[in-house]
């Protein structure tokens, strides 16, 4: 079974990430902020992770540049799942090496997809 890492600052869009996630069958580790995402990344080693951009303190561009400058966690795949939907937040995303991106409101097909595209 594969891990997925969720974060999301707001604990209704990690229940919602969970439970789609789960139906489909992954294991999840949820956590609500970048630090912790860092952190989780590094002790769990999670298949991929699906992360928020726009948090407090840390968004999810700054935990892309991390996981990414770490040789720990630098080969683990990102999806970006955010409520920003602008050409120019999907460049910057694709720059810092996402892999797939979900816009907010998102369906569990959308989900569930893209993690698919990503790590099967």
């Amino acid at each position: 079974m594969k891990t997925i890492l969720i974060v999301d600052d707001l604990q209704s869009q990690l229940d919602l990430m969970e439970k789609y996630l789960a139906d489909a069958g992954y294991k999840i580790i949820a956590v609500n902020n970048g630090k912790e995402a860092i952190a989780q990344s590094i002790a769990s080693k999670p298949d991929l992770i699906v992360t928020d951009w726009m948090m407090p303190e840390m968004g999810g561009l700054d935990v892309c540049r991390k996981l990414s400058k770490n040789p720990e966690t630098e080969h683990i795949p990102v999806v970006a799942c955010t409520a920003k939907d602008r050409d120019v937040d999907r460049m910057w995303a694709k720059k810092q090496g996402v892999k797939a991106y979900v816009t907010k409101p998102f369906t569990q097909d959308q989900l569930v997809n893209a993690v698919k595209e990503v790590i099967g």
